[in-house]
């Protein structure tokens, strides 16, 4: 028999991941930064997911973090790339100095 990790152990560690993402984007100005941070949001809410999809013995949780992991790999190609422009463009990816949206 396999010892099992209590349900708020999870919730815990999830709590923390999403604190930290969430002083991450507040706090820092590098936006590589700030997108790391928001990434490691999307993974606290898959545990949350995950957790109580076990907890409860339902596959829909394991489905929805499926469809949050799509979107969060569409996210990094698609954010990626707008910031290596915009450091070409600008020759600084600091979020504080990105003010407008002109060309």
């Amino acid at each position: 028999m396999s010892p099992t990790v209590p349900v708020t152990s999870y919730l815990i560690v999830a709590t923390i991941l999403f604190s930290i993402g969430t002083l991450g984007v507040l706090i820092r100005r590098n936006a590589i930064v700030v997108f790391m941070c928001i990434e490691l949001m999307l993974n606290a809410a898959n545990l949350v997911l995950v957790t109580f999809a076990r907890l409860h013995a339902n596959m829909t949780g394991h489905v929805y973090v499926f469809l949050v992991m799509a979107v969060a790999a569409a996210e990094v190609s698609i954010g990626l790339a707008i910031i290596i422009q915009v450091a070409r463009t600008r020759n600084t990816i600091n979020v504080d100095e990105l003010t407008d949206m002109r060309g």
